[in-house]
């Protein structure tokens, strides 16, 4: 091996050791918020992890901390109306938003859990990025092309995550990434790289650790 591509593996390895790190810290629920005078104080970095209703964001952000009933919390009935925070070991704050296309709530419940996603989205100044879940059989959808240009008109950065990829064959996971890819492409704020993920197989977790990382606050 070169010395350069040895220095590639060297980098990618502390990259993935500083994911781990990080994703070995307790992560605690601290709140749920109902409206903007709710949140806490913008005093650390966050993330936060959108997508459709049943994309997989209780599981991924179970599998990215390694705990299996942490998102359960947020998806108690008082709850997924609400911003749901977890502190990451003082360093992150990871914050679960309300699932996008509404098929069981009544409409003025979607509007309102809506309005305030947005406002928080277009108004966080310590938000650093938004993860964008999108289901690996399905590919982006109309709301999620919507809601990519209501962050591009933002200018708030976001990453797709493809989620579910266990469910896909080989073939089918190299279509759907080349796809994503080509329609993210026309996206100003969308961050050039996708993490393609399996909750069930953990696939892609550590990576996608990796990236959270380099996010958070210096140890």
């Amino acid at each position: 091996m070169s010395s350069s591509g040895q220095e590639r593996d060297e980098e990618e390895q502390a990259r993935l050791e500083a994911g781990r790190l990080l994703f070995a810290r307790p992560c605690q629920f601290v709140m749920g918020a109902v409206s903007l005078d709710d949140l806490p104080e913008p005093d650390r970095p966050e993330i936060a992890f959108a997508g459709r209703s049943n994309v997989g964001k209780s599981s991924l952000v179970n599998a990215l901390t390694g705990q299996k009933t942490l998102a359960r919390t947020s998806g108690d009935p008082g709850r997924t109306r609400e911003l749901n925070f977890f502190d990451l070991g003082g360093r992150l704050r990871l914050v679960d938003l309300p699932g996008y296309g509404f098929a069981k709530a009544p409409k003025e419940v979607a509007a309102r859990w809506t309005k305030l996603t947005q406002a928080y989205l277009r108004g966080r100044v310590n938000l650093k990025r938004v993860f964008l879940l999108i289901d690996s059989r399905h590919g982006l959808k109309k709301s999620d092309e919507e809601v990519m240009s209501d962050l591009d008109k933002s200018a708030v950065v976001y990453q797709i995550v493809l989620t579910k990829l266990d469910k896909l064959k080989a073939s089918e996971q190299d279509a759907v990434m080349a796809r994503t890819l080509q329609q993210i492409a026309r996206h100003p704020a969308a961050y050039p790289k996708i993490a393609a993920t399996s909750a069930a197989k953990r696939i892609g977790i550590d990576d996608l650790r990796a990236d959270i990382a380099e996010l958070a606050l210096p140890q």
